[in-house]
């Protein structure tokens, strides 16, 4: 049973389109990484599904419920949350307070909750005082995802995670994000290191022209010479 099912997407900027009939399935389980060249509709369609961008025609549904065009704080609350590729902490505010304002709806006691963050981004117990906007983008992007899990959210939209991290953090950050997953959290996320990403991801799917182009597990689409080619920048490993 998936979690989410986009059917036939489409949604744009000032009436002229960029998804032009994307479908994605994800189950609770699962990873789903989203790849292709820019301007193929990869962030759109996390934008679109997360309420921040008008689906024109096609639906949204999310853990059973019709979701198509449902406003962000609304899917919040549902248990879904996203972690936008830029301006994504409060760089002001200490790493702490970072994640207290992850759980800004909540009236429940929550600090069980950041010691959790903290054993899932171990640097960050450290430097819980300290402002965000004084740490490495590395341990940024671990304030911004462990913000968006303050809500324990069933699916996380995760744009671009990796993005000018140096090799050692894009590690890091993608194997936190399966340790997330295997707590029982799935995972949609957009990535421009895409064989990194294809190689922990249980389903793939290649945008191009804002469409699908392919779709299947990480493993047959890093194996599909095609995709390697057009997508992966040569042959396939």
């Amino acid at each position: 049973m998936s979690i989410l099912s986009m059917r036939d997407i489409h949604a744009g900027y000032g009436g002229a389109n960029i998804l032009n009939g994307v479908s994605i399935d994800i189950e609770a389980h699962e990873i789903g990484v989203i790849i292709g060249p820019n301007g193929a509709g990869k962030s759109t369609t996390l934008k679109a599904l997360f309420g921040l961008l008008t689906v024109s025609e096609g639906s949204v549904t999310f853990d059973g419920a019709d979701i198509t065009n449902d406003n962000p704080e609304t899917l919040v609350r549902r248990g879904l949350s996203f972690v936008p590729q830029e301006f994504n902490v409060f760089p002001t505010l200490s790493v702490r307070e970072n994640l207290e304002m992850g759980a800004y709806v909540r009236r429940d006691d929550f600090r069980p909750l950041i010691e959790k963050i903290f054993e899932y981004f171990p640097p960050l117990r450290d430097k819980h005082r300290q402002p965000a906007g004084e740490l490495s983008g590395g341990q940024r992007q671990m304030v911004a995802i462990g913000r968006a899990l303050m809500m324990e959210p069933k699916l996380l939209l995760l744009d671009e995670p990796t993005a000018g991290l140096s090799p050692r953090y894009m590690g890091e950050i993608l194997e936190r994000v399966i340790a997330i997953n295997e707590s029982g959290v799935g995972i949609l996320m957009v990535e421009q290191n895409a064989r990194q990403a294809l190689a922990i991801a249980h389903k793939g799917f290649v945008l191009a022209g804002g469409r699908n182009s392919f779709t299947g597990t990480g493993q047959a689409l890093l194996d599909n010479p095609e995709v390697a080619e057009s997508f992966l920048g040569g042959g396939a490993h």
